[in-house]
């Protein structure tokens, strides 16, 4: 038997609930656009200048595009757009660079597996469809079990027991109305739709000066909310993310490896699983993990600063905020890593890089 919160998404339809204009998932025909680049444009192996360069196709010629992804933001020339689109031959070109006439059509998003087509999937019954991502909210129609859907992001809600999952994430669709994601299947496994409101997905800085130039900022703020020293943070995130260069940092803006444990928390958008490593006893181990995805670095360096003030097992270490060395071991001792060199390695990067002159007293803390 249902629960009762997948019966309260379940139609019981209210005579005054309007109806829900049927939003396809897919285009009938897969469309044809064309290559307006001023020269050869660029094919990749994904959705972002840093994916392999795969070969280019012609100025002025004709492509297919079979399903889109949401990746690196690139200003091209018909528009400044983060959407790249997977041809049928299997590459991506960025959206910014195709002419669609009349206008661009609703594309369903891709899977590892190719165009995954998003339907309802109820069980039979239809689903209400909600003014925001609970079953408080405004019922505002319903949507027939298989009828399309067309999704513009993700976020974070009411806990969801449905036909297809349980999950906490509920779909915007394009007219702005939610559906959960529970009772959403998709015919080609599940695609990595964007959060709401996230900042397009990055490409690893050119190098180490681009890298702390970047994150220097959001660092220093940080420390002025929660006393965490920028050097300390920076190094961290050096480790973290492999200079920005992790899957997690690029797509999700999660710099520090923070895992969600079933909560996003008050920062961060929401939880998205990705493959990772453990280690227990001395032995590691390949596993899957969901871990907290953010607007920005902005978000991932402020949750950074917030985890470790309210886990009072780090109390120590904040009376050393002026002390970066002597924080890098207190966290370590309380620890934030089960790495024995964890502190020594973050010392290391921190005077390699003199990132201490990013702390208010820059001189007290290179010592």
């Amino acid at each position: 038997m249902p629960s009762a919160l997948t019966r309260a998404l379940l139609a019981g339809a209210l005579a005054a609930a309007a109806a829900v204009t049927f939003l396809p998932g897919v285009a009938a025909a897969a469309p044809t656009a064309t290559v307006a680049a001023n020269g050869p444009l660029n094919l990749r192996s994904g959705p972002s200048t840093a994916d392999s360069r795969t070969g280019s196709v012609a100025d002025g010629a004709k492509v297919t595009a079979v399903c889109q992804a949401f990746g690196q933001e690139i200003a091209g020339t018909q528009r400044k757009t983060p959407y790249w689109d997977r041809l049928s031959n299997g590459h991506y070109v960025s959206d910014g660079y195709l002419k669609w006439s009349p206008a661009r059509p609703t594309l369903p998003w891709c899977s590892s597996k190719g165009a995954t087509v998003s339907k309802v999937s109820s069980g039979g019954g239809k689903v209400n469809v909600r003014a925001g991502a609970s079953t408080g909210t405004a019922i505002l129609g319903t949507l027939a079990n298989g009828s399309g859907l067309a999704i513009e992001c993700q976020v974070w809600g009411q806990k969801v027991t449905g036909h297809a999952r349980t999950t906490n994430a509920w779909n915007k669709l394009t007219n702005g109305r939610y559906v959960s994601d529970a009772l959403v299947s998709y015919s080609k496994g599940l695609p990595n739709l964007p959060w709401c409101g996230q900042t397009p997905p990055t490409v690893p800085p050119a190098g180490a000066a681009a890298f702390v130039s970047r994150v220097a900022k959001p660092a220093q703020l940080g420390f002025q909310k929660y006393k965490v020293p920028a050097s300390v943070t920076i190094a961290q995130a050096i480790l973290e993310s492999g200079w920005a260069r992790s899957y997690l940092t690029r797509r999700d803006h999660n710099y520090f490896g923070i895992k969600c444990f079933g909560s996003p928390g008050t920062i961060a958008l929401g939880c998205r699983s990705y493959a990772t490593q453990e280690c227990e006893n001395g032995k590691c181990y390949d596993t899957t993990a969901t871990f907290r995805a953010y607007k920005d670095a902005t978000a991932s360096f402020a949750d950074h600063g917030y985890f470790l003030t309210v886990h009072d097992r780090y109390d120590k270490a904040f009376k050393y905020s002026n002390n970066p060395n002597q924080f890098a071991k207190e966290i370590h001792k309380a620890g934030y890593a089960t790495s024995p060199s964890y502190a020594n390695d973050l010392i290391k990067i921190m005077k390699s890089y003199d990132l201490y002159r990013f702390d208010p007293k820059s001189r007290a803390a290179r010592s």
